[in-house]
Protein backbone atom coordinates (compact mmCIF):
# COMPACT_ATOMS: atom_id res chain seq x y z
CA UNK A 1 0.00 0.00 0.00
CA UNK A 2 1.32 3.50 -0.59
CA UNK A 3 1.54 6.27 1.88
CA UNK A 4 1.27 9.92 1.37
CA UNK A 5 3.53 10.72 4.20
CA UNK A 6 7.14 9.43 3.45
CA UNK A 7 9.88 10.34 6.51
CA UNK A 8 12.77 12.48 6.17
CA UNK A 9 15.74 12.47 7.55
CA UNK A 10 16.49 16.20 8.78
CA UNK A 11 19.57 17.54 6.57
CA UNK A 12 22.72 18.89 8.37
CA UNK A 13 22.21 22.04 7.69
CA UNK A 14 18.54 21.97 9.27
CA UNK A 15 20.08 20.31 12.43
CA UNK A 16 22.69 23.04 12.29
CA UNK A 17 20.36 25.53 12.26
CA UNK A 18 18.55 24.16 15.29
CA UNK A 19 21.63 24.16 17.56
CA UNK A 20 22.51 27.85 16.14
CA UNK A 21 18.84 28.65 17.80
CA UNK A 22 19.12 27.00 20.34
CA UNK A 23 22.67 28.36 21.38
CA UNK A 24 21.71 32.24 20.67
CA UNK A 25 18.36 31.47 23.19
CA UNK A 26 20.49 29.99 26.19
CA UNK A 27 23.15 33.11 25.20
CA UNK A 28 20.40 35.96 25.35
CA UNK A 29 18.82 34.05 28.16
CA UNK A 30 21.63 33.24 30.30
CA UNK A 31 24.08 35.67 29.41
CA UNK A 32 22.08 38.12 29.36
CA UNK A 33 18.54 38.55 30.67
CA UNK A 34 19.42 36.63 33.63
CA UNK A 35 22.26 38.32 34.94
CA UNK A 36 20.46 41.53 34.37
CA UNK A 37 17.93 40.36 36.42
CA UNK A 38 19.64 39.03 39.09
CA UNK A 39 21.85 41.87 39.48
CA UNK A 40 18.84 44.61 38.85
CA UNK A 41 17.29 42.68 41.83
CA UNK A 42 20.57 42.72 44.19
CA UNK A 43 20.75 45.82 43.88
CA UNK A 44 17.15 47.03 44.42
CA UNK A 45 16.77 44.65 47.16
CA UNK A 46 20.40 44.56 48.93
CA UNK A 47 22.58 47.27 47.79
CA UNK A 48 25.21 47.72 50.42
CA UNK A 49 25.99 43.36 49.90
CA UNK A 50 25.98 43.66 46.20
CA UNK A 51 28.33 46.37 46.05
CA UNK A 52 30.75 44.79 48.48
CA UNK A 53 29.42 45.60 52.06
CA UNK A 54 31.92 48.86 51.67
CA UNK A 55 32.61 51.09 54.95
CA UNK A 56 32.86 55.20 54.72
CA UNK A 57 34.69 57.02 57.12
CA UNK A 58 33.31 59.92 59.13
CA UNK A 59 34.12 62.19 55.53
CA UNK A 60 32.17 59.62 53.49
CA UNK A 61 35.76 57.99 52.41
CA UNK A 62 35.63 54.41 51.78
CA UNK A 63 37.82 52.47 53.97
CA UNK A 64 37.21 48.88 53.79
CA UNK A 65 34.88 45.78 53.24
CA UNK A 66 33.37 44.71 56.97
CA UNK A 67 34.14 41.45 55.15
CA UNK A 68 37.60 41.04 54.37
CA UNK A 69 40.27 42.19 56.79
CA UNK A 70 42.82 44.68 56.86
CA UNK A 71 46.31 45.44 58.60
CA UNK A 72 46.47 48.50 61.21
CA UNK A 73 49.83 50.08 61.03
CA UNK A 74 48.66 51.96 64.27
CA UNK A 75 48.99 50.79 67.25
CA UNK A 76 46.50 53.08 68.60
CA UNK A 77 44.15 51.22 66.24
CA UNK A 78 42.20 47.47 67.24
CA UNK A 79 44.59 45.03 65.63
CA UNK A 80 43.08 41.89 63.71
CA UNK A 81 44.44 38.53 63.12
CA UNK A 82 46.80 37.40 61.76
CA UNK A 83 47.16 36.81 57.90
CA UNK A 84 48.65 34.24 55.68
CA UNK A 85 48.26 35.72 52.26
CA UNK A 86 48.89 39.96 53.73
CA UNK A 87 45.10 40.81 53.86
CA UNK A 88 44.83 39.91 50.32
CA UNK A 89 41.04 40.09 49.17
CA UNK A 90 41.70 38.76 45.96
CA UNK A 91 42.27 35.49 47.24
CA UNK A 92 41.87 33.55 50.36
CA UNK A 93 43.56 30.06 51.98
CA UNK A 94 45.93 29.07 54.87
CA UNK A 95 49.43 27.51 54.59
CA UNK A 96 47.67 24.65 56.90
CA UNK A 97 51.37 24.50 59.01
CA UNK A 98 50.77 21.38 61.27
CA UNK A 99 51.27 22.43 64.78
CA UNK A 100 54.51 20.92 64.28
CA UNK A 101 56.17 23.00 61.68
CA UNK A 102 58.56 24.65 62.57
CA UNK A 103 57.48 27.76 59.97
CA UNK A 104 54.14 27.89 62.15
CA UNK A 105 56.06 27.96 66.04
CA UNK A 106 58.09 30.68 64.24
CA UNK A 107 55.61 32.65 62.83
CA UNK A 108 53.59 32.22 66.01
CA UNK A 109 56.87 33.08 68.65
CA UNK A 110 57.46 36.29 66.33
CA UNK A 111 53.79 37.22 66.54
CA UNK A 112 54.30 36.55 70.86
CA UNK A 113 57.31 38.94 70.54
CA UNK A 114 55.81 41.38 68.92
CA UNK A 115 52.43 41.21 70.96
CA UNK A 116 54.71 41.11 74.30
CA UNK A 117 57.03 44.83 72.80
CA UNK A 118 53.18 46.33 72.01
CA UNK A 119 51.77 45.60 74.82
CA UNK A 120 53.86 45.50 78.21
CA UNK A 121 50.92 45.97 80.33
CA UNK A 122 48.96 42.91 79.53
CA UNK A 123 49.99 39.46 81.01
CA UNK A 124 51.37 37.21 78.62
CA UNK A 125 49.12 34.46 79.65
CA UNK A 126 45.83 36.30 79.12
CA UNK A 127 46.71 36.31 75.23
CA UNK A 128 43.73 35.49 73.29
CA UNK A 129 44.98 32.44 70.78
CA UNK A 130 43.17 34.40 68.30
CA UNK A 131 45.53 37.31 67.93
CA UNK A 132 48.84 34.91 66.89
CA UNK A 133 46.91 32.67 64.83
CA UNK A 134 45.05 33.00 61.29
CA UNK A 135 41.99 32.04 60.19
CA UNK A 136 41.27 29.03 57.64
CA UNK A 137 40.23 32.04 55.29
CA UNK A 138 43.04 34.51 55.90
CA UNK A 139 40.49 36.85 55.42
CA UNK A 140 38.78 36.95 58.70
CA UNK A 141 37.55 40.90 59.64
CA UNK A 142 36.59 39.61 63.55
CA UNK A 143 38.27 39.20 66.52
CA UNK A 144 36.67 37.80 69.54
CA UNK A 145 35.29 40.28 72.43
CA UNK A 146 38.24 39.14 74.13
CA UNK A 147 40.78 39.67 71.73
CA UNK A 148 39.41 43.32 71.80
CA UNK A 149 39.52 43.75 75.46
CA UNK A 150 42.98 42.92 75.96
CA UNK A 151 44.18 45.56 73.54
CA UNK A 152 42.54 48.28 75.61
CA UNK A 153 45.19 49.80 78.43
CA UNK A 154 47.44 50.11 75.07
CA UNK A 155 45.53 52.11 73.16
CA UNK A 156 44.13 53.84 76.23
CA UNK A 157 47.44 54.55 77.17
CA UNK A 158 48.29 55.74 73.70
CA UNK A 159 45.26 57.77 72.54
CA UNK A 160 44.33 59.15 75.74
CA UNK A 161 40.71 57.82 75.62
CA UNK A 162 39.49 56.05 78.66
CA UNK A 163 39.44 52.59 79.34
CA UNK A 164 35.88 52.79 80.18
CA UNK A 165 34.92 54.26 76.93
CA UNK A 166 36.86 51.90 75.06
CA UNK A 167 34.93 48.96 77.07
CA UNK A 168 31.95 50.47 75.96
CA UNK A 169 32.71 50.68 72.48
CA UNK A 170 33.65 47.36 72.64
CA UNK A 171 30.50 46.30 73.93
CA UNK A 172 28.16 48.13 71.55
CA UNK A 173 30.19 46.74 68.83
CA UNK A 174 30.14 43.14 69.79
CA UNK A 175 27.99 40.76 67.73
CA UNK A 176 25.94 37.98 68.94
CA UNK A 177 25.60 34.36 67.72
CA UNK A 178 23.75 34.25 64.09
CA UNK A 179 20.38 33.38 64.68
CA UNK A 180 21.24 33.27 68.15
CA UNK A 181 22.50 29.58 68.44
CA UNK A 182 25.49 29.67 65.80
CA UNK A 183 29.41 30.96 66.13
CA UNK A 184 30.94 32.52 68.72
CA UNK A 185 30.01 36.49 69.61
CA UNK A 186 32.68 38.43 67.45
CA UNK A 187 33.75 42.08 66.86
CA UNK A 188 34.28 43.53 63.52
CA UNK A 189 37.65 45.03 63.66
CA UNK A 190 37.02 47.68 61.02
CA UNK A 191 33.96 48.98 62.40
CA UNK A 192 35.32 49.41 65.71
CA UNK A 193 38.34 51.21 64.53
CA UNK A 194 35.85 53.64 62.40
CA UNK A 195 33.81 53.78 65.78
CA UNK A 196 37.36 54.50 67.63
CA UNK A 197 38.41 56.99 65.30
CA UNK A 198 34.47 59.31 65.49
CA UNK A 199 35.11 59.21 69.26
CA UNK A 200 38.45 60.28 69.39
CA UNK A 201 37.28 63.04 66.95
CA UNK A 202 34.47 64.81 69.71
Amino acid sequence: MNSTYEDKEPSGLSILWVAVRASLVFIIVCGLIYPLVSTGAAQLLFPSQANGSLLENAAGEVTGSELIGQPFTSQEYFQGRVSSIEYNGAGSGSNNFAPSNPALLERTKASIDEWKKNNPDVVIDKLPLALITNSGSGLDPHITPESAAVQIPRISKLTGVAQEQLEALVTKHTEGRDLGLFGDKRVNVLKLNLALTELRAK
